[in-house]
């Protein structure tokens, strides 16, 4: 059997921990392993990586990081490490649609949940008539 792969929220704080309420909200069981990581306003980009670094912890477990926004401190942290955590994916651009279709299935493969992730979010964008 796979390892379950670990799930983690990384946003511009408080978004992190917001998000984690939401899925706390919706499906309470699913999310009570979901982490989060919050970077402060005040942070430089190697705060962040640091942080990052002491949660991702030796990084042999498969991870998958749902990051708030591509090209801001958190993601650009988290793109630094990519690099040398090979059992770390992640997508930018976190939404609900995106967490929700993720939450449940983390016992899927590291790539299978990281294709969910980006397919939850990017059909959870629709225009409303």
């Amino acid at each position: 059997m796979n390892e379950t792969v670990r799930l983690v929220l990384l946003a511009h704080a408080p978004m992190a921990t917001a998000w984690r309420q939401l899925a706390a909200h919706t499906f309470a069981d699913c999310a009570a392993q979901l982490e989060t990581l919050d970077i402060d306003p005040g942070d430089s980009l190697e705060q962040a990586q640091e942080r990052l670094r002491g949660l991702l912890g030796d990084g042999k477990r498969p991870t998958l990081v749902l990051v708030d926004v591509a090209g801001a401190t958190p993601a650009n942290a988290l793109q630094a490490l990519l690099p040398k955590y090979p059992q770390l994916r992640a997508v930018a651009g976190l939404n609900g649609p995106m967490l929700w279709r993720t939450l449940c299935y983390r016992q899927e493969s590291l790539d299978a949940l990281t294709e969910r992730a980006e397919a939850g979010g990017l059909r959870g964008i629709i225009k409303l008539t």
